[in-house]
């Protein structure tokens, strides 16, 4: 709750005093880590569930559970440090740019709407749910990339994250929507229960995983990700290394008991995570611009934490959530530590800095730390989040093992690269003063880096607890600690430092081979695709616009026809034997099939019919006739009020053609043979699309239960004889009196400017 109400708390001090936004967004995410850090350590398994869409078999569902604990504790702590971080950079960051300190609210209402959006979907255990918050965290992070709009990249990337995150995002949608066609649920834990393998279960899981995929920037989605670098270091510092990233092994640790009933869709998680490794890995190795370098390096690093998951087991599990620890705190430091350098040198490139240990010492050995965990080196955190991997591997062969042991030395690489080359080597840029904003946080981060490494059982323990959680089953306690022998993991660990160092030594032996795999997939890669189906969707939408703005034809045409195939293709692969059946007519009917009769012929006149004035008459003989048919059915209230809208309707369509010159009406009434068949086709493709939903719909209502009973029950206390009236007067009547009002004011402002001539 505290998560959800940052936001507005931290917008609201914005509007009295602008610089009040940070210190009251910030005490809101402090507030927040505090209770889910007591919550996570009172946790019991308890829940709460309230009815949200009954007839749907929608809930609020939610319980803080090991994995809830693990991302909500991720999403405030690292929040935490970042925005008082923020509070250092920001003003700089607009200083730099003229712009003005108010500018500053918008940015931490939406970073703390992130925060709150990703605690709930932590939390969230039905799916209906899930996607809720899943579209908020999309909705944020698109304000946050694009936070400095005035510049085009920003715009780009910030649409580029959203279309990637937000259309895949659809995927998550329908494959729930399968599970609950199929089970009747979309709670979680029930769906975990009852889900079976088959094609069914490789189906929507294989949806659910590609949305994750993309939100984890894993391959072939790994492309927004860089460019999202664009978004202010901040920015970085914390979707890209700790939240949004994180949401989308959060989504595959949440359904991890139903995904991985199927050996199908655990194969799919480790191969992504196998090709996003190597992928990411030789692509920081690479980069030039810091943040770029890192970027590619979250790409790789949560490849291992969805190649764990595809490895399965308990030290999968356990070794996926522990690797989310690690590399949260890590690469957040390293994300800190480059916009503290740029800041102190103007620099962002790696080609233009080095020599900063002696100017910036603090930082250096902070980042340093932060670095030594990236790299998974002794007495960091980061240590043992390669041993969970190398155990993992284990357990499915050498081969695996192979594999484990030259990612994690391009690991070591490309982290080497990144610090050494801002800190050590000839000085190449002269640092200015540095806030103690933008250094503190840094040490804070790269201090619990060490810790963790010193002490990491409370780590473990919340690793545990989540992978309890992904497992569906009680976990044991998940032990950590240094052994000094020769068991596996620490030579695999050896081979990985050494393997790392020759890749160090021998760069320009190798570095030509990949700047070329580089530039291929820059020319042929999925971001290439990725801007030619845009254009292509351009130019599609832009011939689309030009035909439905011609005429009034167009527009209709372009509603009708479209919603009519679709209802039409829906209806094909839908079963409907059994569904459309003839009533009973009798003699009691004649005259509401007499009504329908005038209405059906009145509406074929209309396609018939050229000179407007004719058509106008048509036109409302169709109306009237719907009327008669309201009368018949006993809503005489309902055929008075369609007998009123239809008169004034006819009488403003004539008035407003007495206006027009009878020679535009002339040429308006000539049309084509095409146009004429057109129109017939449209028509008919229309008329289909009413028949099949209207008939379907009373040949077979739905049989649960729903609002309108509730309704039908309170319609005597309304002091009404039937829903409709109650609703036309107490509910239509508000919402056409409200209507009126905004017209009225409307008018009143027009006839304002009129009387001062401000309107040509």
């Amino acid at each position: 709750m505290l998560g959800l109400l940052a936001a507005p708390a931290a917008a609201a001090a914005g509007a009295w005093r602008p610089r009040a936004a940070a210190p009251a967004g910030t005490l809101f995410a402090a507030l927040a880590f505090a209770a889910a850090l007591a919550a996570s350590l009172a946790a019991r398994g308890e829940g709460v569930v309230l009815p949200w869409a009954p007839s749907l078999g929608a809930s609020f569902a939610v319980k803080m559970d090991g994995l809830a604990a693990l991302y909500s504790l991720l999403a405030t702590g690292i929040g935490l440090v970042v925005l008082v971080y923020s509070a250092g950079y920001l003003p700089l960051h607009l200083e730099h740019q003229g712009r003005p300190a108010s500018e500053g609210v918008g940015f931490y209402f939406f970073v703390l709407l992130f925060m709150g959006s990703m605690v709930g979907l932590a939390m969230a255990q039905d799916l209906i749910l899930i996607f809720l918050f899943w579209d908020l965290t999309a909705i944020a992070s698109y304000y946050l990339i694009g936070y400095d709009r005035h510049r085009e990249e920003s715009r780009a990337s910030a649409m580029m994250s959203l279309l990637v995150t937000g259309i895949t995002a659809v995927l998550l949608l329908v494959g729930a929507l399968l599970l609950y066609a199929s089970h009747g649920t979309f709670s979680v834990p029930e769906l975990a229960g009852r889900v079976e393998p088959g094609a069914l279960l490789a189906s929507a899981g294989l949806l659910v995983l590609l949305a994750a995929f993309a939100k984890s920037a894993q391959a072939p989605f790994h492309f927004w990700l860089p460019r999202a670098m664009a978004a202010p270091t901040p920015v970085s510092a914390y979707l890209h290394s700790a939240a949004m990233v994180a949401a989308g092994v959060l989504l595959v640790g949440r359904l991890y008991p139903i995904l991985a009933q199927s050996e199908a869709l655990l194969a799919v998680m480790s191969a992504v995570g196998l090709l996003s490794m190597g992928l990411g890995g030789v692509l920081a190795l690479t980069r030039d611009t810091l943040k770029q370098l890192l970027a590619y390096s979250t790409v790789a690093q949560y490849g291992y934490v969805v190649f764990m998951y595809g490895l399965g087991g308990r030290y999968g599990a356990a070794g996926a959530a522990f690797y989310v620890i690690a590399h949260a705190l890590a690469k957040s430091a390293l994300f800190l530590s480059a916009g503290a350098v740029t800041e102190a040198t103007g620099e962002d490139r790696l080609s233009r800095l080095g020599g900063l240990w002696s100017k910036m010492p603090l930082l250096a050995a902070s980042s340093g730390l932060a670095a030594a965990g990236l790299a998974a080196l002794p007495l960091t955190i980061g240590f043992f989040k390669d041993e969970f991997f190398f155990a993992a591997a284990l357990e499915r062969g050498a081969l695996f093992g192979g594999l484990a042991v030259l990612s994690a030395s391009v690991t070591l690489a490309y982290t080497w690269r990144f610090w050494s080359g801002i800190f050590l080597g000839r000085p190449a840029a002269e640092p200015g003063r540095v806030a103690g904003k933008l250094v503190w946080p840094v040490v804070l981060l790269g201090a619990l880096v060490l810790f963790g490494g010193l002490l990491p059982g409370p780590f473990a323990a919340l690793a545990g607890a989540a992978a309890a959680s992904s497992l569906g089953e009680p976990a044991g306690a998940v032990q950590v600690a240094y052994h000094l022998d020769a068991r596996p993991e620490n030579l695999l660990a050896l081979a990985a430092y050494a393997l790392g160092a020759a890749i160090v030594v021998s760069r320009p032996a190798w570095e030509p081979a990949a700047r070329l795999f580089a530039r291929a997939g820059e020319a042929a890669g999925p971001e290439r695709a990725y801007r030619v189906g845009l254009r292509l969707l351009n130019l599609l939408s832009d011939r689309g616009h030009e035909l439905e703005v011609r005429d009034l034809r167009g527009r209709i045409a372009g509603i009708l026809l479209p919603a009519g195939v679709l209802v039409g293709l829906g209806l094909l692969a839908t079963p409907t034997v059994g569904v459309f059946r003839f009533g009973e007519v009798g003699a009691d009917d004649l005259p509401l099939l007499i009504a329908l009769a005038a209405a059906a012929g009145a509406a074929l006149a209309t396609c018939l019919t050229v000179r407007h004035l004719t058509l106008a008459l048509v036109i409302s003989s169709a109306g009237f006739s719907v009327a008669l048919v309201y009368g018949f059915l006993g809503a005489p209230d309902v055929a008075l009020v369609a007998v009123l809208v239809e008169t004034i309707l006819t009488l403003l369509l004539l008035a407003t053609m007495r206006l027009i010159p009878p020679g535009v009406l002339r040429r308006g009434a000539r049309i084509s043979a095409r146009q004429a068949r057109l129109k017939a086709a449209v028509a008919v493709v229309a008329g289909m699309f009413a028949l099949a939903v209207s008939w379907s719909t009373f040949s077979q209502p739905a049989i649960q239960r729903g609002a309108y009973e509730r309704l039908i029950a309170l319609t005597p206390e309304a002091h009404g004889k039937d829903v409709v009236t109650v609703t036309l007067a107490d509910f239509r009547g508000l919402d056409t009196l409200g209507e009126i009002t905004v017209v009225a004011l409307a008018l009143l402002g027009v006839a304002t400017l009129l009387a001062r001539g401000r309107l040509p």
